[in-house]
């Protein structure tokens, strides 16, 4: 029989580099590529200590889980009160209440004769339909601040200021400077 050639191992050689040593361990022989790979890694990256499990949930919760206090539902308009009190609206929804229920504050008899414009500054404006009914409503000023105080203690009014029917006027605005007025401009 001839003598044959012996073919030749296909089957890679062992990787036989040295591999860095990792805090004093000596290396064990063969690595995998992997294994280099990943041993790099960790030493351009960071440390090779394992991180604790619980990093991840170093997290605080923000109650929006199942099962948690604060979940349980409530009623639609407590939500909305404490919605409105945390966005500052308390103030001027008041303010509008006030003005909505004019007629309940002062009476069905005064109501008809007297109409809020608005509030600023801590003064709620009413325009009346004559000067007599504004110099009454003066005259119970005070009564009607108590009454508003009382029943609408967020709307921030502190005094009020009754107004006579729209006349004209050459005055511009409450703070104006006396003068000869409209007479300047003619002839």
């Amino acid at each position: 029989m001839p003598d044959r050639m012996p073919v030749p191992d296909r089957t890679p050689a062992p990787d036989r580099t040295p591999t860095p040593s990792r805090a004093g361990v000596p290396d064990r022989g063969p690595t995998s590529e992997a294994s280099r790979v990943y041993r790099h890694f960790r030493e351009i990256f960071g440390d090779d200590r394992p991180r604790p499990r619980s990093s991840r949930r170093a997290t605080p919760r923000t109650g929006s889980e199942p099962f948690t206090p604060g979940r349980d539902p409530r009623a639609l308009g407590d939500a909305i009160d404490q919605l409105s009190s945390q966005l500052g609206w308390s103030g001027p929804l008041s303010q509008h209440e006030l003005l909505a229920s004019w007629a309940e504050v002062v009476g069905e008899d005064t109501a008809r004769h007297s109409e809020p414009i608005g509030i600023e500054g801590g003064v709620l404006q009413v325009r009346c339909e004559s000067t007599a009914w504004a110099t009454q409503l003066r005259m119970m000023r005070t009564d009607l601040v108590a009454r508003i105080l009382e029943r609408y203690p967020g709307a921030g009014v502190e005094t009020i200021r009754f107004q006579g029917p729209d006349a004209p006027t050459w005055k511009w605005g409450p703070r104006s400077v006396p003068g000869r007025g409209p007479r300047d401009t003619y002839g």
